[in-house]
């Protein structure tokens, strides 16, 4: 059991739970995310729970303790100030630094990612619209956010964020000139199919898929 395997377990388990507000993350749902067996995962979770840092219960998941949390927070700390590197000072693509930024967010020097956030003067969110914890292991979340497709008709946005951030849907997005920090108009939703139409800048319009519109978020402006 060496600790990559254990920070990419911690790591799943913290995203399971936050972004389903449950407190326990199924067996399940960590294969799906780590690409393995269920009994793989029961056999790692027994072992993270007698290191102290899961609480694991058979039939109902896993949560982390408070070593856990903290361990798994500031690996995501890592990835996502990696992201932000890639994308401002190498001029990498959204979609092209997930891959990069996984190998990059298991380098142990607590000192470096302290550097890397001063370098990169504290950014709050990644690429991607998603939180960076600071030092503390504090996150600052977006106020008022909402998917692009709950937008009124005839209301103004600016992109924060994407809830799906597969490389093929950023690389849709880019198509579109649709990223983080663009306005947006919704115009209309269509009920036939609940696609929406939305008017970018320069008054270009376009129309989006449900599915498209719920995967954006935005902020009312």
């Amino acid at each position: 059991m060496n600790s990559q395997s254990i920070e990419n377990y911690l790591k799943a388990i913290f995203s399971i739970t936050e972004a389903s507000s449950q407190k326990e993350a199924s067996t399940s749902a960590i294969a799906e995310i780590l690409s393995t067996k269920s009994s793989s995962v029961t056999d790692m979770l027994q072992k993270l729970d007698r290191k102290g840092l899961v609480s694991y219960q058979k039939y109902k998941g896993a949560s982390l303790t408070k070593e856990g949390r903290e361990i798994s927070i500031h690996i995501i700390r890592k990835h996502r100030l990696w992201e932000v590197f890639l994308v401002e000072k190498l001029g990498f693509k959204w979609d092209q630094i997930h891959d990069i930024a996984e190998q990059m967010e298991h380098i142990q020097s607590h000192d470096l990612t302290d550097r890397l956030d001063k370098f990169l003067e504290f950014p709050k969110f990644d690429p991607h619209g998603d939180p960076i914890p600071d030092k503390e292991g504090n996150i600052t979340k977006h106020s008022s956010a909402i998917d692009l497709f709950d937008l009124e008709a005839g209301s103004d946005g600016v992109i924060i964020g994407v809830n799906d951030s597969s490389d093929d849907f950023l690389r849709y997005l880019e198509k579109h000139n649709l990223g983080l920090g663009v306005n947006i108009k919704m115009l209309e939703r269509f009920d036939f199919d609940h696609s929406v139409s939305i008017q970018l800048p320069g008054n270009n319009s376009l129309s989006l898929s449900a599915q498209a519109a719920r995967n954006i978020i935005v902020r009312k402006s």
